[in-house]
C-alpha cells in the first residue's frame, strides 16, 4: 500500500500529464504563495492580529 506523500506525488504528475519538469514548476509556484500568505499572516501577527478580509487566503 503507498503511502499519502507517495499518492500525492503521483497525483501531481498525472495532472501534469507526466512532466516532471511541470510538477516542480507548479509545485515551486503554490510554494512561492504559500510563503507569501504566511508573510501577511507575520505581518499581521506583528500588528496585533488585525487581518483585513479578503486579504488573506488561506489553504
Amino acid at each position: 500500500m503507498p503511502k499519502p506523500s507517495e499518492t500525492a506525488i503521483d497525483e501531481i504528475i498525472a495532472t501534469c500529464n507526466g512532466d516532471l519538469r511541470g510538477a516542480v514548476k507548479a509545485l515551486l509556484l503554490v510554494n512561492e504563495q504559500l510563503e507569501s500568505e504566511l508573510q501577511q499572516l507575520y505581518a499581521a501577527a506583528a500588528h496585533g492580529g488585525q487581518i483585513r478580509p479578503g486579504n488573506s487566503v488561506l489553504h
